[in-house]
């Protein structure tokens, strides 16, 4: 589904993109668009069914945490580009991106309702049950249903959990940089994934009997811990499946100083992918990087990963 994609700063005041008739929005980072999120999309898509408007959402960049000085969110489970595309797929109509600064940071609860949200005329507002807004958070969902008394309806969604433990972004980061990928796909209601741009590397996949694809990530994703993942990738006319090293390749650098690298080797695929856009889905985590004595140790060691990654992408 399209979505139409409008950009806000502080303060809103313009009424022509606004739709005639109302909205509904729900608000929120949504960093990970994961099972929690989607259960706060889905009330704004009843809500917006119920008043016959349109159903958009209000989410910001930069990540408001990055903005207050928080770096480990510099890097993101759903980069925008992302976000709005999985949000189009729930049937969302519109994303009001909101460029969130120092400046919004510092504006009151009532400011920003009145000067960002009371303008998009919404008919419904749905947030999480921990949303706050405003200077230091002093907004919290009570607050948004005093500032929109009868005139708006504010719906506030409880808690989404998964065997007995809140879905949040952050659990997700967490069980991704563990490796725990089977965790991580019930967290979020599907595999992790990330894009990227096939570039040259250092090409001894191909002479040890292993070529790689060389992924430069088109976004500042959040990367999962290193070792050797079973993944299944798609470029767009073809998919495949394949296992994936995140790592710094110790046999062959040892005691170096590497930045990791994403290199993929894709099964029965002997096509020149220099150049092609990847999207990599992460299935399991098959076992951590590490250093082997010889060459030789690498290659029957890898051997191993593929066929294991084999017997576990049949089945899913």
């Amino acid at each position: 589904m399209l979505v139409e994609v409008i950009r806000l700063s502080y303060p809103y005041a313009q009424s022509e993109n606004v739709p005639a008739d109302g909205q509904a929005i729900a608000i929120g980072d949504f960093d990970g668009v994961h099972l929690g999120h989607r259960s706060v999309i889905e009330q704004c898509l009843s809500q917006a069914r119920m008043f016959g408007v349109p159903a958009s959402i209000m989410t910001f960049d930069p990540h408001p945490r990055e903005v207050l000085g928080k770096p480990q969110y510099s890097r993101y489970l759903t980069p925008l580009g992302e976000k709005i595309r999985l949000f189009g797929q729930l049937g969302v109509d519109r994303v009001y991106i909101v460029e969130f600064t120092e400046q919004l940071a510092k504006v009151s609860p009532g400011d920003y309702f009145e000067h960002m949200l009371r303008p998009l005329r919404p008919k419904a507002i749905v947030v999480g049950f921990d949303f706050t807004f405003g200077h230091m958070g002093q907004g919290t969902a009570d607050t948004l249903k005093r500032l929109a008394g009868r005139d708006i309806r504010v719906e506030v969604v409880a808690p989404f959990q998964v065997a007995g433990e809140k879905v949040s972004s952050t659990l997700i980061r967490e069980q991704l940089h563990l490796g725990m990928l089977d965790r991580t796909s019930q967290l979020l209601g599907r595999h992790y994934r990330v894009e990227g741009i096939v570039v040259k590397g250092e090409g001894r996949g191909r002479t040890i009997g292993y070529p790689t694809a060389n992924l430069e990530l088109k976004d500042r994703y959040v990367i999962p811990r290193q070792g050797v993942y079973a993944v299944k990738a798609a470029d767009g006319s073809r998919s495949y499946d394949g296992v994936m090293n995140i790592g710094v390749k110790p046999t062959f650098h040892y005691g170096e100083e590497q930045p990791p690298t994403l290199e993929v080797h894709l099964f029965d695929c002997d096509e020149d992918l220099y150049g092609r856009t990847l999207l990599v889905e992460f299935v399991a985590f098959l076992r951590p990087e590490m250093r082997f004595p010889s060459v030789d140790a690498l290659i029957e060691q890898i051997a191993r990963d593929a066929e294991r990654a084999r017997q576990i992408l049949a089945l899913r």
